[in-house]
């Protein structure tokens, strides 16, 4: 998926979005630098020469290793003439093979775009590298040494330039490469942590709760532009619409936050909407970051309790309904996609997911509803944790429908498993 934040959308000061061919015109009007992250090509990729080295693969992995950028096809890079090229001559099917020959690990979020302009006579490719997580990435070819060798190389851009790193510097990447996947996870359990701490200090009774953490891989840069309040208020409005199908047993949280989504209130970086303040019964928080993060918390024990005829409750328990817990997992998937579509976020989407409460010792009871619904039941078989270990998913932003009901699913059937239950699609 090609990225919706580039360097030609920061120098001409565009919103997240697909390039466009007067983009590009406007850019090499302006004589727009090469950098690290852009490359003028006057012509198309060539095939790898006698079969040995492939300069399209050097370029695309010393991109990735860096900070991700574009290589566009059809413009002078000394001139920035827009000389164009021929559409019919570009095999982006071929360009991937050539990648993927060459490079390891494997690049598969490397996007090859023909634009034209509007009156047809001008095209130029553009090659969307995004920074990646696997970095480094080596290039493969075949060097003549007395005889026929295979020889790697780690390419990096160093300005307009491409430099090959040194062995300490590779071992940098290597080091960076872990450090991020480490700091991905501590990001999402400080957010998780946040949440915890702001639903429990509005309480007034021990509860379990729903938390929830979206992440993009790639988040919004602090300079993208900001999603707005009225923008925010569609994003619910339209996550909400997405999840209300007539299956539900149980209104989601999305619903509960209807009466406020209309006037969502700014926080750091981003958007609060929350009943934690009205005295409601029912808690639900939300939060749409500016940066594509979403939040969300919900109360678990309030349904559980709310008009419900149990046999019996064990003492001490912390109630939480099965149903409501499904209806949180659907609005968030739905939420956490809906924020990344409208702001442009282009890369997967990292899913944190968990089930807490403020007290250490207090079971949590899982209530599931049979016959449609209509009774309410504590299972014998099922167990009673005191703790919910947080579990974790993926998320495709471009996926559609499909892909956000399995990882609802996962998500999920991961949370209920840990109380000896297996819920069905």
């Amino acid at each position: 998926m090609a990225r919706s934040w580039t360097r030609l959308h920061e120098h001409l000061g565009a919103a997240p979005g697909p390039l466009d061919f007067g983009m590009v015109r406007r850019a090499a009007a302006d004589l727009l630098e090469e950098s690290d992250d852009l490359d003028w090509k006057e012509h198309l990729p060539q095939p790898p020469r006698d079969g040995r080295w492939n300069e399209l693969a050097k370029d695309v992995a010393a991109m990735a290793n860096t900070r991700g950028g574009l290589l566009i096809f059809g413009v002078r890079d000394k001139t920035c003439h827009l000389t164009g090229i021929d559409p019919g001559q570009a095999n982006p099917q071929q360009y991937h093979q050539w990648i993927r020959n060459h490079v390891q690990p494997y690049l598969p979020d490397v996007t090859f775009t023909t634009l034209t302009s509007p009156d047809g006579a001008t095209s130029v490719l553009v090659c969307d590298i995004p920074a990646s997580p696997m970095a480094p990435h080596h290039v493969y070819g075949t060097a003549q040494k007395d005889k026929d060798q295979q020889a790697a190389v780690v390419p990096y851009r160093d300005k307009d330039q491409t430099g090959w790193m040194a062995e300490h510097q590779i071992e940098r990447a290597y080091r960076d490469r872990f450090t991020r996947t480490e700091r991905a996870e501590e990001e999402a359990e400080r957010l998780l942590g946040q949440t915890r701490e702001t639903v429990f200090t509005h309480q007034t009774e021990p509860a379990a709760w729903f938390l929830a953490i979206a992440r993009p891989e790639r988040p919004l840069p602090r300079t993208a532009p900001r999603l707005t309040r009225h923008e925010a208020s569609a994003v619910l409005a339209t996550a909400r619409t997405r999840t209300q199908t007539p299956h539900r047993l149980a209104a989601g949280p999305l619903a509960g936050l209807q009466i406020v989504s209309d006037n969502p209130r700014p926080g750091l970086r981003r958007w609060v909407v929350q009943t934690l303040t009205l005295r409601l019964g029912r808690g639900i928080h939300a939060e749409l970051h500016h940066d594509g993060t979403t939040v969300l918390a919900a109360d678990l024990s309030w349904h559980a309790l709310r008009g419900q005829t149990l046999r019996e409750v064990p003492e001490g328990s912390l109630l939480l309904s099965q149903d409501y817990t499904r209806a949180c997992c659907e609005d968030f998937t739905a939420l956490a996609a809906e924020l990344a579509r409208r702001a442009g976020i282009d890369s997967a989407l990292h899913l944190t997911a968990a089930i807490a409460s403020s007290t250490a010792s207090d079971p949590l009871t899982p209530v599931i509803s049979e016959y449609g619904g209509a009774f309410s039941d504590i299972p014998d078989w099922a167990r009673r944790p005191t703790r919910i270990q947080p579990v974790t998913t993926s998320l495709s932003p471009s996926g559609g429908g499909p892909v956000r009901d399995e990882a609802t699913h996962e998500i999920f059937t991961d949370l209920m498993n840990q109380f000896g239950l297996d819920p069905q699609p």
